[in-house]
């Protein structure tokens, strides 16, 4: 059994997600704020000490096309940043409509648009984790 953190990588906030292989669902977890130039490094510390990830997932910005965008870049860089800093394994996920997703839950789930930010990071933290867990080979016994 795996567990992984998932993160969607903003300017100003950080999504952190959790899941595992055993229960092959994603949760939200956190907000990591950003600061002037680089994420709260302590605060992602405390998160991977807690967890003890096996690996860890960061959402790719693409266009549409699946063409870079500007975030693809910093996005790519702060998967580096993760890898180099923890040594663990680091898988980038096409995040392409995740914001999208992550909107459309909280007004599934009657949470007032002005209240949405607060918890927006973290759920599209939880549908690029979810994307990567369904993709996860089955590792189950067949049954007989």
């Amino acid at each position: 059994m795996a567990t992984f953190l998932g993160f969607d990588y903003g300017k100003k906030f950080i999504g952190v997600a959790v899941g595992s292989t055993h229960s092959r669902l994603a949760e939200p977890l956190a907000t990591v704020h950003m600061g002037k130039n680089a994420p709260d490094w302590a605060h992602i510390e405390r998160l991977i000490r807690e967890w003890t990830p096996g690996a860890l997932v960061v959402g790719l910005p693409l266009n549409m096309d699946g063409t870079p965008n500007p975030m693809t870049r910093t996005a790519r860089a702060f998967g580096e940043r993760l890898k180099d800093r923890y040594n663990l394994p680091v898988h980038m996920v096409d995040e392409r409509l995740t914001t999208l997703a992550a909107k459309q839950t909280l007004y599934a789930a009657g949470v007032a648009g002005t209240r949405h930010k607060r918890h927006l990071d973290k759920l599209a933290a939880q549908t690029i984790l979810q994307a990567f867990l369904n993709e996860l080979p089955d590792r189950r016994e067949p049954e007989r």
